[in-house]
């Protein structure tokens, strides 16, 4: 008796699949990559969210004026004494590199601005001994008020949320936040800034 073996069926190759099964497949990878394109849209859009500003607590730039920090050199900065003229208030930290590189154009900027009334102040996010260091290496001629941790709770109720350095609020002359940025500030920042004032 004489058996007979079948031959295993084999694959077509690609090139040799049916129409419909190469129409299945390239669905599926355009199924994938849109998936793919959709999840870093929204990874991205979720970023771009997260370090936008939201907003401000009620009555925060109301109460700001009524704050007062210790200086590094010592005595007192009243938020009061600085009402009246529009104000770029920076919050900083000495470990925060972004925030280091941004304080020589701060400090230009203050330098070429105080004639029309403009007036920056820097609120480091450090330790006191931590930024006296500093500033004897790199002076500002601007007013540094010590914040502390508290520092960190008065930018999230600006609209900080993540409590992120640096971070700027530009305040028109009568008080109100006309401007806030998070992240390392640019030329082109400070140039739009100047016209506000």
């Amino acid at each position: 008796m004489t058996s007979s073996v079948e031959p295993d069926p084999v694959s077509p190759a690609p090139s040799e699949r049916p129409p419909a099964q190469a129409t299945s497949a390239t669905r599926r990878r355009a199924l994938y990559a849109g998936v793919a394109g959709l999840a870093a849209l929204g990874g991205g859009g979720y970023a771009w969210w997260k370090y936008q500003p939201h907003a401000m607590e009620p009555g925060v730039e109301q109460a700001l004026w009524g704050l007062e920090f210790d200086r590094p050199e010592g005595g007192a900065l009243a938020m009061q004494s600085l009402s009246g003229k529009p104000l770029l208030l920076n919050f900083w930290a000495t470990w925060c590199p972004p925030c280091v590189e941004e304080l020589p154009m701060l400090n230009a900027f203050y330098r070429e601005h105080q004639a029309r009334g403009w007036q920056v102040v820097g609120l480091a996010i450090d330790q006191p001994s931590a930024v006296r260091k500093f500033l004897t290496r790199i002076p500002l001629e601007f007013p540094v008020g010590m914040a502390g941790l508290g520092g960190t709770d008065l930018s999230r109720s600006l609209g900080n949320l993540t409590g992120g350095l640096p971070f700027t609020v530009v305040l028109a002359a009568n008080g109100r936040v006309l401007h806030r940025k998070m992240g390392q500030i640019t030329a082109d920042d400070l140039q739009q800034w100047a016209k506000l004032g």
